[in-house]
């Protein structure tokens, strides 16, 4: 719990790849992200527990699916959060890894397979960030490249003053929600205690 933070998020935009998803819900559990958006507006997302591992049981999902435009709710939701909007991507003046700036609440949206983030979320970020890359290969896979650039912001983050911890609030929503998945017919339970 101690090492849960919700000062950065992961975005995945428009994932099809099943396995992809699936393998980012595992790098987030690890890297101690809490929260992870999905935007749904081709593919649906699917979280498989054989590359998961179980992984999806300890983080928070948001997924954005309901609406003509889930980009632009996404965006919308985590600005009101406090979060700046950061595109991954290896092109234009992107900042690199290790020289981007850890102190800001930070959304990081990582785009589809093949064409990485939409237009949109190019226009509408706050900024962009990449992984220096020294080959011929334009781009790691996404699951690859979100393990880079969590183990990387949250070592430094740990390593720095920033307040990135969860607060003592969530926290307690978090061990109690943590408690319930670890118990078989936790509701039956709930409503047997509440009725006695």
């Amino acid at each position: 719990m101690a090492q849960r933070t919700r000062h950065l998020t992961v975005v995945l935009e428009d994932i099809y790849q099943k396995h992809n998803t699936s393998a980012v819900v595992r790098n987030c559990d690890i890297f101690g992200i809490q929260d992870l958006h999905i935007i749904e507006n081709k593919y649906n997302s699917y979280v498989s527990n054989q590359v998961a591992k179980g992984a999806q049981k300890w983080i928070d999902f948001h997924e954005y699916n309901q609406h003509e435009y889930n980009t632009e709710k996404c965006i919308h939701t985590l600005r009101e959060n406090g979060y700046q909007i950061i595109a991954t991507t290896p092109h234009n003046d992107s900042c690199l890894l290790q020289e981007f700036d850890i102190t800001k609440k930070s959304a990081l949206v990582f785009g589809v397979e093949k064409d990485g983030v939409s237009d949109y979320i190019m226009k509408e970020a706050d900024g962009y960030l990449k992984i220096p890359m020294v080959g011929f290969t334009e781009s790691f896979n996404i699951s690859v490249a979100v393990a880079i650039i969590l183990q990387n912001l949250t070592t430094r983050l740990r390593n720095s003053e920033v307040k990135w911890q969860l607060s003592e609030q969530e926290k307690d929503e978090k061990r109690l929600d943590w408690c319930k998945k670890t118990i078989l017919n936790v509701d039956e339970i709930v409503e047997r205690f509440l009725a006695g």
